[in-house]
């Protein structure tokens, strides 16, 4: 057993999770729900236990750092260079701000349709046969959740000036 990296890692999520777990013990009790407040912090701290623990044997295992890619080349340095090396999460926080900047125009259903197959289109591989694919996992997956959000737990997301549903 080695003490790596992914150990201390792992073993420090699997510490927040138990903070967190206590600390939702505090969470203000509503008397106007089903359920009582704690549930749903409590499975998503459960989820993340569960991974949290999964990372952790398999950073024991070694699996995690055998499994890693070798270090990137050193490529031209430089603001160029740096563009280029982080050219993914540079777009995605371009979109994402555009979303969000258009977000009051374009609702949250047709905004994040449009969100979600500009990521897909934008950071996947440039195909013109992947383009209908992606349209039907944004319009599916967006479709999916707002409906979810919509009608089975009654929040309400914004609707925008193009596409109103009252």
């Amino acid at each position: 057993m080695s003490l790596n990296r992914d150990v201390v890692v792992a073993l420090l999520l699997l510490l927040l999770c138990g903070v967190f777990f206590w600390e939702s013990g505090n969470i203000q009790l509503t008397d106007y729900g089903q359920m009582d407040s704690t549930v749903w912090p409590r499975i998503i701290l459960g989820a993340l236990l569960v991974a949290s623990l999964i990372y952790l044997w398999q950073a024991l295992r070694g699996a995690a750092s055998e499994g890693a890619s070798p270090a990137p080349k050193a490529g031209p340095g430089g603001l160029a260079g740096w563009f280029r090396r982080y050219r993914n999460a540079l777009l995605c926080y371009a979109l994402f701000l555009t979303f969000l900047l258009t977000l009051p125009i374009l609702g949250m259903l047709l905004g994040g349709i449009l969100f979600v197959f500009a990521a897909l289109t934008v950071l996947g591989r440039p195909s013109l046969k992947l383009v209908p694919l992606h349209a039907a996992i944004a319009v599916g997956t967006v479709g999916a959740m707002w409906a979810v959000f919509t009608f089975g737990l009654r929040v309400f997301l914004p609707e925008g000036v193009l596409i109103s549903f009252q």
